[in-house]
Formats: structure tokens, C-alpha cells, sequence
């Protein structure tokens, strides 16, 4: 069958390793545009266009696909099947008529929750215990597509984002394997999606990693592990950020955001309380320095403990 490709970060790349390495012929592979990244704003190409050029696949990077010059280039390559993994860009309605078995998309939810940009953080927030992958037909109206085939996997409690990122990348690229021949061969019934039990997820920003230590334990707990590794759940002390790496929720009630020594007992040595519960903290990271043990940061800023952070 002849492939193209869409797809852009990491979470991607196995997908397309995957499918270089079948016997399909991959014709195209689209990725987002270069960008600038790093301290020295020197350009980055993604991780799909970097592996793509390692197999000599012909890359394109249009800035956007509106318009018919992008619509003719990919009816040009005449794919039997154009395969989505994490594009960053919603298809044009023209483009899903272009190839004959359609657009599938490999989402990284147990559709219809979670539909939109963040969907692994979102089901990390919500405290699902599980969570997935869904090969899915692409329509017109983003993530509602008639599902082909679901995987699913436990959230366990000392899982992340960026955990269950790798986790979750591996394992698309394992069911769209198992999927593709199956549905290029009609041997799958595309199932609709019941609209009534979908959910939806928003673009995370930098500001939402910001901590209100009037919440209960428990949801900053899931909020620091969501936003792990970007944009990293935050509260501000002396004018600088603190980043909380790793915590966990503990019993314990005081004033929201009150910096106090943990007994000996407790897995975390330090704690701040919050709106219900007080959230340990493991492991640290004070701006412009690096993450460490919560233990070594009060060894070098004693007056941490007692502080009073803001909400």
C-alpha cells in the first residue's frame, strides 16, 4: 500500500519507524515546520522529519494545508491510506476524500474521553485509572471519528505525562500495526463514537502549572504529575519559582500554602499544606538551579520550612 505520513513530535516516531520498517511503501511524510528552540534559539527539525530524512523519505513542512496547492501535492502521491500520529494541524475536509481507505489517526485517549490537544495530561487531572490508545477514522470535526481499534493501559500512580507519553507512543505504534492490515483488508466494522460520554481537553499553557494551595492535596498531586515534564507544576517563593518535580498527597490540615517538616515516618521529609490534606514534596527545582531532593533544597535554604507560599 502506498503511506503517507503526518506526524510531528516524538510521540509519533514510532509509528513511522513502525510503518518504515513494513512492507508498505511510505511516499510522503508531512511534518510541522522547523522552529526555533533552546536558550540560543537555533532551529529545531521535529523528530518525525529527523528520522524521515534518515531513510531518505521525502519530507514536506507546508505552513499550513488551506489552499489547493497543498490538496494537489498530496492527490499527487496517490496514497491508498494517509496515517496521522500527533500532526499538530486539523486536515482539511478536502483531504480526507483524497485517499481510498481514508485518514486514521492515532489518538492517545480511550476516545470519546479526552478529545482535543492534551489528552494524556487531561486523563492524568481527572484521576482516570486508565487510559489508552484509539485508531480512529478522521472527519471533519476533530477526534469523532468512528473508532477501529482501542488498547488500553493502567495509570499507576507514580506515572507522568512524559511516562506515559513513551509508554503510550509505543503502543499506538503497536495497535496501528495489528489495525492497518485488518482495515485495508475489510475485515473492521468502523464503530461510532456515542457523543453523549464525550469529554474534552484544552492546549496546556505555561500559567496552568501554577498551584493554588487551597486545592485539595490530592489534585495537585495529579497536577504536578500532569504537567511533568512541561510546563511543571509552580509556586513562587522569594520572588523565585520552585518547581515541584515529584510529590505526593499525605494526611495532615494547616493554613494552604505553609511550609512544614514532616515526621521521620512520612515519605516526603517537607510538606505544604493545602485546601484539604498536605502535599509532600520529593523532589525539587528552584529557578536558575538544579532539581534536587526536597531534603537537600532545605539543607541549603533553611528558612524554606515555615514559609508561607502564595495561592
Amino acid at each position: 500500500m502506498r503511506i503517507v505520513f503526518m506526524g510531528t513530535p516524538d510521540f509519533a516516531a514510532p509509528a513511522l519507524d513502525a510503518l518504515i520498517q513494513s512492507e508498505h511503501e511510505i511516499v510522503g511524510v508531512f511534518a510541522q515546520p522547523d522552529e526555533p528552540a533552546g536558550r540560543g534559539r537555533s532551529v529545531v527539525s521535529p523528530p518525525v522529519k529527523k528520522l524521515a530524512l534518515q531513510h531518505r523519505l521525502t519530507v514536506h513542512q507546508p505552513p499550513s494545508l488551506r489552499g489547493s496547492c497543498e490538496l494537489d501535492r498530496l492527490a499527487s502521491l496517490k496514497p491508498d491510506v494517509v496515517i496521522i500520529a500527533a500532526y499538530g494541524k486539523i486536515l482539511p475536509e478536502s483531504f480526507l476524500r483524497v485517499p481510498p481507505f481514508g485518514c486514521l489517526n492515532i489518538h492517545a485517549s480511550l476516545l470519546p474521553r479526552h478529545r482535543g490537544p492534551s489528552p494524556i495530561a487531561a486523563a492524568i487531572l481527572a484521576g482516570d485509572e486508565m487510559t489508552g490508545v484509539t485508531i480512529m477514522i478522521v472527519t471533519k470535526v476533530m477526534d469523532t471519528g468512528p473508532i477501529l481499534t482501542q488498547r488500553q493501559i493502567p495509570i499507576l500512580p507514580h506515572d507522568t505525562t512524559g511516562s506515559l507519553f513513551q509508554k503510550l507512543s509505543g503502543l499506538g505504534a503497536e495497535l496501528l500495526m495489528e489495525t492497518l492490515p485488518q482495515w485495508l483488508e475489510g475485515k473492521l466494522v468502523p464503530q461510532p463514537q456515542d457523543n453523549g460520554k464525550a469529554t474534552y481537553c484544552k492546549m496546556i499553557a505555561k500559567e496552568d502549572g501554577l498551584i493554588d494551595w487551597r486545592r485539595p492535596a490530592v489534585e495537585l498531586w495529579r497536577k504536578v504529575r500532569a504537567f511533568q515534564p512541561w510546563p511543571g507544576g509552580y509556586t513562587t517563593w522569594q520572588g523565585r519559582t520552585v518547581k515541584i518535580i515529584e510529590a505526593v498527597p499525605l494526611s495532615g490540615e494547616g493554613t494552604p500554602g505553609l511550609v512544614v517538616a514532616m515526621s521521620q515516618e512520612q515519605i516526603a521529609s517537607i510538606g505544604v499544606h493545602t485546601g484539604e490534606g498536605t502535599l509532600g514534596l520529593i523532589q525539587v527545582q528552584l529557578e536558575g538551579k538544579r532539581a534536587m531532593d526536597a531534603a537537600e533544597f532545605v539543607r541549603g535554604q533553611r528558612d524554606f520550612i515555615g514559609a508561607q507560599l502564595s495561592s
